[in-house]
Parts: structure tokens; C-alpha cells; sequence
């Protein structure tokens, strides 16, 4: 790959705190937001300066706690650092939130507020008087235990091991040999999987009992009758309706589960079994072996950037200097909290990628997929308020969604051998249909969770297998699995740490088919309208957002219909 010049970033000349801080106690910070507080405004040149010094503050206090984040996730076995992280969440984040509110009130009672862009604050301004309305002090020490609680997800999962011909493996790696060809390699590795899952199942259904009583108190207290209806406020769903989640859910169902259908009959019929078993499902149909598109972190960083390049310069820059700063945690290891994530750091403007590779197709799109939200976090750095760059996940998942699409298009620099290229197309587009139906039944299980608090465990479980079982083909034969079926849930990170943090993948994934859909047709043109709208930040609706993206912000089934059909057209030029 040629070697490019490329400029490292540096943070920022601070204006309001000092160049350096180490934030240790609370009395490092405290005086930046009795300043803001007691501050005389004059003029909307002054409130601007207000803005401005606030938006630094919150810069340096986020990329603080994503450092700590950052750190223990990448070694959840080492005390200190989870220690460290607590102690932000647990000292620092809890007197923040009542002088934060403070200063929401001030900026709202502002006479100069109205002289503002409304074209750039109207959304900011929208977004600070919604936080007003939900505040309450006696939510502060419950939102502290749920951050401190939720975290435990991933300690535990982190813990998960099998043993495999005499070694250790996480259960990342686990999951790589249910692609292996040989059937019973993959029944015995499924069972060991799902038996050492069964361990914790009590444990995690304990943690998220626990975690619903809090948030349902959260709930409570800001005057909600119950969580589902309070968080969609929190999240600023602005442009959608519960109902329009529930329209998302039927025409998931109504569009794509038939496609689902075609597609598992087929296998079945292709591996010419009889029963068609959950471990049945990633093996290659025509007997060959996983795609290993790359051997390590490293050679997969090094083909990401070259990818990266070929779709725009920039773009492999970006990549690039995350390289050079270290902002890259790739490999899957012993200790290391499950999952994947771009974590935005609000001042310097480069983000951290963080995930478990185990050189697997899968994993390629993992980093593609963070590599469109790394995309989204250089192209707004420069935006002057922090919370502009803040996106609603709507927003933030079509940039990563769209690049999971885009750069498909570019990866004969992970597969030189063109049948090799072609499976990893058409896994690619089939998961992208397919996973909308996980994202609807992950979404609609919260939604009867959250209405219905005071649910025994068992309900729970039996709920799940009824919601799953609306969204799955039938297919695969689960007997004997009954118990494997009933806590599917608990596989999946976002239902204990970010509660309804997820049909926006969905809503995202059908804006990404749009872009791609943009780009076969006119590369160039479909790049500048998807870089416009990262550009945007927050400072328009979701659906201007999409618009400016070329793609409509529409989840009704004749619109799911359309793209649906379209990949389908897609699958078979393959």
C-alpha cells in the first residue's frame, strides 16, 4: 500500500480551562461551572462566548469519561481501571447533572436566545428544553447505579470462555467455528457455547430485573407511567411516534420475513438435510470454508485504510491517523468486554474503534461499519458546540449502515479471489435484510418489558419466545433448544445498557440500501449527498438529515417493499 502524509490532529488551544487538568475530584471542575452559572450576558456575543465556554467544558469531561470507558472495556479484568471509571461515574457525573440543569435554565431564560441562528440552534435549543422538562434531583443517585449496574453486562460476558482442543477461546472465537464445514465440529462448539451461556443466565436475568426496577423508578419520578414512554423523550424522538415503531415492526414482518423464509428453505434444501439445527445457519452452502478476508488487527487496519482510500481520500486519512494515534483496539482476547464501538472523543476529534476480530468476514464489516461512524466524527469536529456533533442515533447509524454498503463495492482488496468476493457480497446483502428482523423483535420485546414492569422472569422468557417466534421463519428446529430459544435476549449488549438504543438500526439500515442504491448509480454524487448530511451534525430533524442524504426517512411497508425488492434484484446479479 503507498504510504501517504497525513497530519496528525492536536487538540484544540482551550479558551476557557486550562491546557492541562487532571480531573481526580470534583473541586478540579467545579469552579468552570459556578463561572457559567453566575456569568452576566449582555448580548448575543456574549451568550455565543457562554455557549462556547460550556461546549468546552463538556468536550473535556466527555473525552475524560471516554478514556476511562475506553480503557476498561479493553481489559475488564483489571480492578483500577474499572475502579476508574466508576469513580467518574459515581463522583464526578452525579454533581454534574444538577449544575448542568442550572445552566439550562439560564440559557433558556436568555432574552438573547431568540437572536441566535435559528438555523444552526433551533434543534439545540429544542433538545435543552426537553432535558428541562425531564430533570428531577431525585433521579441523579438512580441514573448513577443503573451507568455503574449496566456495566456489569459486560464483566460477565467478558468471562465467557469455552475450552477447544486444549485451549481457552472466547466465545467470539467460539462463534467463528460454527462456520467450519464439518457438522459435528459445529454441533459440539454450539452446545459448549450455549452450555457456558446457561451459567449466567440467572445472573443476567437478575442484573436486568434490577435494571428495569431503575429506570421504571426513573420513570416514575419524571411523571411517566412508564420507562418506554420517559426514554423516548430522553432519546429526542422528535420525528417519530411509538406507533411508527409498531408500523416498523409489521412491515418487517409482512415484507422481509418471506424473503427470510426463501432463503433458510434453500438452505435446507441445498445441505440436503432433513432438520435444519441453529448451527446449520452460518456454514458456507457449498461446502467451503469461512471467508478470511485477514489474519490479524493489524493486516486488517492496513486493508480497511487501502479500502477506505479507493471510496475517498479523506476517508482513508481518517483511518489512517487513528492508526498513527493508537485509536485502534481490534483483536479479540481473554478480558475484553464483548462487542464493538466508535466512541466519539468530543475534543481532540479523533475516535476510538474498539472491537473483538477474529478474522472473519463478520468482522470486516464490523470495521467498516465504525469506520463510518469514525467518518461522522472527523467530518463534524470542527463544529463549534459539542452537542452538534451529538447526533441522534438515526443519524449516526445511516453513517455507519451506509458504509457497510458502500465500501462493498471496493472489497477485492480483502478477497483477490472473485468467487471468494461474490459470497462475501451476497452474505452481506442477505444479513442486511435479515438483521432487520432481530432489530424489530429486540425492539418490540423492550417495548412489552418496559410497559409491563412488575413481570416474573418466567414471563419474560416466555415473552421472548412468542416475540421471536413473530420474527423467525420456523425453519430451524429448536427441539431440545427450548431453554436456548427463551434467552436469545440476553445475547444482545444494548438491552442492558442502552434500552431502545436499536430499531434506529433498523430505520438506518433501510436509509444505508438507499444510499447504496445512490451510489451504483452515481458514485460521486451519492458520496457528496452522504457527506453533506454527516456534515449537518445536529442541527437539522432526522428526516432533513435523510433528505439531505439523498433517501427518505419512511419505514412503511410499501417503502421497505421497494428496497427490499431492490436488494433482491441485487442477490441475483451476484
Amino acid at each position: 500500500m503507498e504510504t501517504k502524509q497525513i497530519a496528525i490532529p492536536s487538540k484544540p488551544i482551550r479558551k476557557f480551562l486550562p491546557q492541562e487538568l487532571t480531573i481526580d475530584a470534583w473541586s478540579k471542575v467545579e469552579s468552570y461551572f459556578v463561572d457559567l452559572k453566575n456569568r452576566t450576558i449582555n448580548s448575543v456575543q456574549e451568550l455565543e462566548k457562554w455557549l462556547y465556554d460550556r461546549s468546552e467544558l463538556e468536550a473535556v469531561l466527555s473525552e475524560d469519561l471516554a478514556w476511562r470507558y475506553i480503557k476498561m472495556t479493553c481489559d475488564t479484568a483489571n480492578e483500577e481501571l474499572t475502579n476508574s471509571y466508576n469513580f467518574f461515574v459515581e463522583e464526578i457525573e452525579p454533581k454534574v447533572a444538577p449544575l448542568g440543569n442550572e445552566l439550562n435554565k439560564k440559557f433558556i431564560a436568555c432574552p438573547f436566545i431568540d437572536q441566535l441562528d435559528q438555523s444552526r440552534y433551533a434543534i439545540y435549543i429544542r433538545g435543552v428544553r426537553k432535558a428541562l422538562e425531564l430533570y428531577r434531583d431525585e433521579n441523579i443517585p438512580l441514573q448513577t447505579k443503573i451507568a455503574t449496574e449496566s456495566q456489569k453486562y459486560g464483566a460477565i460476558t467478558a468471562a465467557m470462555t469455552i475450552e477447544w482442543k486444549g485451549k481457552e477461546i472466547t466465545l467470539q472465537m467460539a462463534g467463528s467455528l460454527l462456520k467450519d464445514v464439518d457438522r459435528a465440529i459445529r454441533e459440539e462448539v454450539y452446545h459448549k457455547i450455549q452450555e457456558r451461556r446457561s451459567k449466567d443466565v440467572d445472573k443476567l436475568n437478575e442484573l436486568y430485573s434490577e435494571l428495569i426496577q431503575l429506570r421504571h423508578q426513573v420513570a416514575l419520578n419524571a411523571g411517566f407511567k412508564n420507562y418506554r414512554d420517559y426514554k423516548f423523550e430522553e432519546l429526542g424522538r422528535f420525528d417519530y411516534t411509538v406507533n411508527d415503531c409498531y408500523n416498523f415492526h409489521q412491515s418487517i414482518s409482512k415484507e422481509i420475513l418471506p424473503l427470510a423464509e426463501a432463503s433458510d428453505l434453500e438452505r435446507k434444501k441445498i445441505l440436503k438435510l432433513d432438520v435444519l439445527k441453529p448451527w446449520d445457519g452460518d456454514v458456507d452452502l457449498e461446502g467451503k470454508p469461512p471467508l478470511k478476508p485477514f489474519e490479524n488487527g493489524a493486516e486488517l487496519t492496513d486493508k480497511s485504510i487501502e479500502c477506505f482510500y479507493k471510496i475517498r481520500r479523506s476517508y482513508g486519512e481518517y483511518l489512517e491517523i487513528m492508526k498513527a494515534m493508537g485509536h485502534l483496539d481490534l483483536d479479540s482476547r481473554k478480558g475484553k468486554a464483548p462487542g464493538g464501538y466508535n466512541y466519539p472523543l468530543y475534543e481532540i476529534g479523533v475516535p476510538f474503534i474498539f472491537m473483538n476480530s477474529v478474522g472473519l468476514h463478520r468482522d470486516l464489516v464490523t470495521m467498516v461499519h465504525e469506520g463510518g461512524h469514525a467518518i461522522h466524527s472527523f467530518v463534524t469536529r470542527d463544529m463549534e458546540i459539542t452537542d452538534f456533533k451529538s447526533t441522534p442515533s438515526e443519524v449516526a447509524e445511516l453513517a455507519s449502515m451506509s458504509m457497510e454498503l458502500i465500501s462493498m463495492e471496493h472489497w477485492n482488496v480483502f478477497f483477490k479471489n472473485e468467487d471468494d468476493l461474490k459470497r462475501a457480497k451476497k452474505e452481506q446483502l442477505e444479513k442486511s435484510l435479515r438483521t432487520l428482523l432481530w432489530i424489530a423483535a429486540v425492539d418490540k420485546f423492550q417495548h412489552w418489558v418496559y410497559e409491563h414492569p412488575a413481570h416474573t422472569v418466567a414471563e419474560r422468557m416466555a415473552e421472548w419466545k412468542n416475540v421471536i417466534s413473530q420474527f423467525s421463519t420456523g425453519v430451524y428446529d429448536y427441539t431440545g433448544l427450548e431453554a436456548v430459544r427463551e434467552r436469545g435476549w440476553q445475547s444482545q449488549l444494548h438491552i442492558f445498557e442502552v434500552p431502545f438504543y436499536y430499531i434506529e438500526y433498523g430505520m438506518a439500515q433501510l436509509g444505508a440500501i438507499a444510499v447504496w442504491r445512490n451510489y451504483k448509480k452515481d458514485p460521486e454524487d451519492a458520496l457528496n449527498k452522504y457527506e453533506a448530511a454527516l456534515r449537518l451534525g445536529y442541527t437539522k430533524s432526522i428526516p432533513e438529515i435523510y433528505t439531505t442524504a439523498g433517501v427518505k426517512f419512511d419505514f412503511s411497508q410499501a417503502y421497505v417493499k421497494e428496497l427490499a425488492d431492490f436488494v433482491k434484484l441485487e442477490l441475483e446479479k451476484i
